[in-house]
């Protein structure tokens, strides 16, 4: 049975988080519907990061089952077709059969997001839903070299949900940077996993370095705290974007359901 890799894009704001829910819209469930409609086939999709609701991406990776090997670029196209149909702002991007030891989940190195914040008086016409709108203005300075105390390995008990599910509250976190392109303060953040909220707890604490009522000694003592009490605002998941997820070079993708006499659409 072949294994699909596929690449995703969505808008996460009109579903309840990727995973499926009992009674609200998730991607998981837009996906594998639109796949049974495609094929006729009842599946199960894992994927590198199950988003919160209103949390998007443009790099979303989940693997599926399916019986037969299709072409990478028909499931591709027959997917999208049947998303679209049915109203979804989901794309799938690419869709690749790899091997059968390929897990969208554990098999990934890395996992890398995004934080967009609006910094300026008048709220956004376009970008709505896209990103946090501050109107007291943040020094994005002051919060780049106060995200330093949070990088490497440490309990980001502080940082995490409290209906978190993890084992241990320990992670390492690779990189933590904040950047402005005029009224944009953007916050990049890469690590292997990250715990449940964790993105969204660093850059609330962050936005109050920003807006000066913290200083980066008070970043590093709610670190220390261990205590979700600790924690700044959590940032809404409006901003937040899933944009890479890393694998291993043996992890990947080759479509191989694609003659190699044939020329590949994508």
């Amino acid at each position: 049975m072949p294994r699909f890799r596929l690449d995703i894009e969505y808008d996460g704001s009109q579903f309840a988080g990727w995973q499926h829910q009992a009674d609200q819209p998730s991607v998981q469930q837009a996906i594998e519907q639109a796949i049974e409609k495609f094929c006729g086939e009842e599946v199960r999709l894992r994927a590198a990061g199950r988003t919160d609701a209103g949390v998007h991406a443009t790099a979303q990776v989940a693997h599926v089952d399916l019986a037969k090997a299709w072409a990478g670029d028909k499931v591709r196209d027959a997917v999208n077709a049947h998303l679209q149909a049915a109203g979804a702002r989901i794309a799938i991007l690419k869709a690749a059969v790899v091997a059968d030891g390929f897990d969208a989940r554990f098999s990934a190195t890395g996992r890398h997001y995004l934080y967009r914040i609006l910094n300026r008086r008048a709220p956004s016409a376009l970008e709505k839903g896209k990103v946090w709108w501050v109107p007291k203005r943040l020094d994005a300075e002051a919060m780049h070299e106060a995200a330093k105390v949070l990088l490497g390995r440490h309990d980001f008990t502080t940082f995490r949900s409290t209906q978190c599910q993890a084992e241990s509250p320990v992670r390492t976190l690779d990189r933590l940077d904040v950047g402005s392109n005029g009224d944009l303060i953007e916050v990049r953040t890469s690590a292997r996993s990250f715990l449940h909220n964790q993105v969204r707890s660093m850059v609330g604490s962050l936005r109050r370095v920003g807006d000066g009522s913290w200083s980066a000694a008070d970043l590093k003592a709610a670190l220390e705290a261990r205590d979700r009490a600790a924690c700044g605002q959590v940032a809404p998941p409006d901003g937040l974007f899933l944009v890479g997820v890393d694998y291993p070079r043996s992890a990947e993708q080759t479509d191989r359901s694609t003659p190699p006499t044939a020329k590949s659409l994508d």
